[in-house]
C-alpha cells in the first residue's frame, strides 16, 4: 500500500454485498475499512432476508399444523403465542450476526461508523474523519421506494421491516404491491389468520415470472387463504379511515376509483438504490435507477467498484454476496473476472414457495430465443396425494438443440427442487442428462425428473 493511503479498499456498506467484499479482501492480505451508516450487517441480518425467514417459518409451521386435521393431528385448539415468535425472529439475527462487528473484526477489518461522502475521487469524510484508499467498493444498498402513492406521510403505513415488528397481527391489512416482497407479506399475514387484501398494478401477481405462476398463487390465495386480489390496480393514495385506528386506500381499477378501509397498510412497492454518497465528487455516474457499472462491477471511475441492491435491478442475498466478492476481487486482485449470473435463483418464501432460475417464457419472447416447454401440475407427482396439496406447477425450458434454458417450480420448499435445475443451467447440461438423473418418485424433485422425460421426447 502507497504511504499516501489509508488503507488497500474502503468498502461502503456492511450489508450482504459489503460484507462479502470486505471479508474477501481482508482474508486476501488488503487493509480494509468497512464503513456503515446503520446497523451492521445492513437490512438482510437486521430487517428483511434473515428475520422474515424466521417469522415465515413460523407462520408456514402454524398453517401446517391447522391442517394436520385430516391427517390425524388434533388442531382444533392450536393456538400461537405471537411474542414468543418476534423473540424467536431477535434471536434468529442475533445468532447470524445482526448489529454486529466482531466478524469483520476478526477479520482485522476496520470498522468506521457514519454516513460516508466523497470529497474526492480517492477521499471520504465520515463524521470527523478523513479516509482516503486507491480502491473502494459501494454496496450502500436500496431503501423502500413509495414517491407515487400520495399521502404516506399522513396515513399510518408500514415498511416490510415494521409490518415483521409488529407487536401483534392487525386484524386486517392491504399490500400495496404484488411482487415477491408483497406475496410473501401477504401469505405470512394470511397464515396467521389476518383478513388480507393485496393489490398490484400488473395483470397478475409477481410479475417477473412468467403467467402461470401468477395465476396459481393467485388462485391459492383466493381459495385457501381467503386473500383478496386485486390485479391490475394501482393505489394512488393513502389516508386516515373514517372509522378510529382504520386507515383507507384509493386506488384506480377497471376505469374507477375505488377505497377499501383497513386496520394496517404494508408498501411493498420496490427500492430505490442508495446513492446519496455525493458521487459527483469521485466522477461515478450513476442515475436514479442505481449506480452505473460493467461487466466486471467497475464504475465510471476505474478504481471504484459496486455492488448488490445500490446497481438496482434484480437482487438476492446470494446475488449481492456474489457481486461483493466479484468487485472486491477485481479491485484488489491481479485478474478481472466477468459476473455470470447463469444459475441464480430468484425464491418467494411463500407456502407454496416460487423459485426460478435461468429465462422464463417471458425472457425468451423479448429476446427472440426460440425455445420448448414442458409444464406439468403438481398432482402429476406421488407427493402431491402423500401431502394433499395440490396447488403448484414446474415448468422448465430448452432450446431447439437441447440447452436448458430455465425453469421455474411452484410447490412446497420450491427453493430445493430447483437447486439441481440451477446446476443444469449454470453448467449448461442438456434435457436428456437431466431426465436421466434418478430421483426419489415419491418427492417433488419428482416434477424435474417428468418435466425432463416430456421435454425430451
Amino acid at each position: 500500500m502507497s504511504k499516501k493511503f489509508d488503507y488497500d479498499l474502503i468498502v461502503i456498506g456492511s450489508g450482504v454485498a459489503g460484507s462479502a467484499a470486505a471479508n474477501f479482501a481482508a482474508k486476501n492480505g488488503s487493509k480494509v475499512a468497512l464503513v456503515e451508516a446503520g446497523r451492521w450487517g445492513g437490512s438482510g441480518l437486521n430487517f428483511s432476508d434473515v428475520p422474515s425467514r424466521a417469522l415465515f417459518g413460523f407462520s408456514h409451521l402454524y398453517h401446517d399444523a391447522r391442517r394436520g386435521s385430516r391427517f390425524g393431528v388434533s388442531s382444533s385448539t392450536l393456538r400461537y403465542n405471537f411474542p414468543t415468535a418476534q423473540n424467536w425472529k431477535l434471536l434468529a439475527s442475533r445468532r447470524a450476526g445482526a448489529n454486529s462487528k466482531k466478524s469483520f473484526e476478526d477479520n482485522k477489518i476496520t470498522c468506521v461508523q457514519g454516513f460516508a461522502s466523497f470529497l474526492s475521487p480517492y477521499e471520504i469524510a465520515v463524521k470527523d474523519k478523513i479516509l482516503s484508499a486507491p480502491k473502494f467498493v459501494l454496496a450502500t444498498g436500496a431503501r423502500l421506494d413509495s414517491s407515487d402513492i400520495s399521502g404516506v406521510e399522513s396515513a399510518t403505513c408500514f415498511t416490510p421491516a415494521e409490518a415483521l415488528a409488529l407487536n401483534r397481527p392487525p386484524k386486517s391489512v392491504f399490500i400495496v404491491g404484488g411482487g415477491s416482497t408483497g406475496v410473501e407479506l401477504a401469505n405470512y399475514f394470511a397464515e396467521l389468520g389476518t383478513m388480507v387484501v393485496i393489490g398490484e398494478l400488473a395483470g397478475r401477481l409477481l410479475p417477473k415470472e412468467d403467467e402461470e405462476v401468477g395465476q396459481i398463487m393467485a388462485q391459492y390465495f383466493e381459495t385457501s387463504l381467503h386473500v383478496k386480489v386485486l390485479t391490475q390496480s394501482r393505489v394512488v393514495a393513502v389516508e386516515k379511515g373514517t372509522k378510529p385506528g382504520f386507515e383507507k386506500v384509493i386506488f384506480r381499477r377497471g376505469g374507477g376509483e375505488k377505497s377499501v378501509e383497513v386496520a394496517a397498510i404494508v408498501l411493498a412497492t420496490g427500492s430505490k438504490p442508495v446513492v446519496n454518497l455525493s458521487l459527483e465528487n469521485s466522477g461515478v455516474k450513476y442515475t436514479s435507477n442505481g449506480i452505473i457499472v460493467d461487466d466486471y462491477l467497475k464504475t465510471s471511475m476505474k478504481h471504484i467498484y459496486a455492488a448488490g441492491d445500490c446497481l438496482g435491478g434484480e437482487s438476492s442475498p446470494e446475488r449481492a454476496a456474489y457481486e461483493g466478492a466479484l468487485a472486491a476481487s477485481n479491485a484488489v486482485g491481479k485478474t478481472k473476472n466477468l459476473r455470470n449470473y447463469e444459475g441464480f435463483i430468484r425464491f418467494t418464501d411463500t407456502n407454496p414457495s416460487v423459485a426460478t432460475t435461468g429465462l422464463t417464457e417471458d425472457d425468451c419472447v423479448k429476446k427472440n430465443i426460440a425455445c420448448k416447454k414442458a409444464v406439468l401440475p403438481l398432482s402429476a407427482v406421488p407427493a402431491a396425494n402423500t401431502s394433499d396439496f395440490r396447488f403448484g406447477l414446474i415448468k422448465i425450458l430448452a432450446d431447439p438443440k437441447e440447452k436448458l434454458l430455465g425453469g421455474t417450480v411452484v410447490c412446497p420448499n420450491a427453493e430445493l427442487v430447483i437447486q439441481e435445475v440451477a446446476t443444469a443451467v449454470r453448467h449448461k447440461f442438456t434435457i436428456t442428462q437431466l431426465a436421466s438423473t434418478p430421483h426419489i418418485s415419491s418427492s417433488w424433485s419428482e416434477l424435474v425428473h417428468l418435466a425432463a422425460r416430456k421435454l425430451a421426447k
